[in-house]
């Protein structure tokens, strides 16, 4: 090409590259920043003590749900939220404490206290399902606790203890 046939930078591709790359690293970075400093709710509720370095959480309430062999049915519908026992011996008089926690807003959380209904418990709420939900069950006082999670566009989900492995 002579002198009087150059193009001008923007059409060329590699200079295309050297400025896209740079500049496709430096916003990744900051969404990365991003995120990494946003409130976070991936955390669980737990009360957790630290002793040196290791983290202790008390799961009597999950042992609890698992000897009880308590399950249940998380159902959301139209201004109400419903909670359906599946397995083992609930106490239907008593009320439930239900935590919905937002996946990565806690100010997003919500907490229900569900009253005993004909089939379960049923708590008033407008709950979105436009994002996941991380589900725990229990009543007052916490002695067991079921847990589990709402999928994205889901009205109904499974609760369970947090693990099943064998007594100890």
């Amino acid at each position: 090409m002579t002198d009087d046939q150059k193009r001008p930078f923007w059409r060329e591709p590699m200079m295309w590259l050297v400025i896209a790359l740079p500049l496709a690293s430096v916003i990744a970075g900051v969404i990365l920043l991003t995120l990494a400093f946003r409130d976070s709710a991936d955390s669980v509720g737990d009360v957790v003590q630290r002793t040196a370095q290791i983290q202790v959480s008390d799961l009597s309430p999950d042992a609890r749900a698992r000897d009880l062999r308590l399950s249940a049915i998380v159902r959301i519908d139209e201004g109400y939220v419903e909670v359906l026992p599946v397995t083992g011996e609930f106490d239907r008089g008593q009320p439930l404490r239900l935590v919905l926690r937002h996946p990565t807003q806690a100010a997003s959380d919500v907490e229900l206290r569900a009253a005993p209904s004909d089939n379960g418990w049923r708590a008033d709420a407008e709950l979105g399902l436009d994002h996941d939900w991380k589900l725990e069950l229990m009543p007052e006082g916490t002695p067991w606790r079921l847990q589990g999670r709402l999928p994205m566009g889901q009205r109904a989900a499974h609760v369970k203890p947090a693990f099943s492995g064998e007594q100890e």
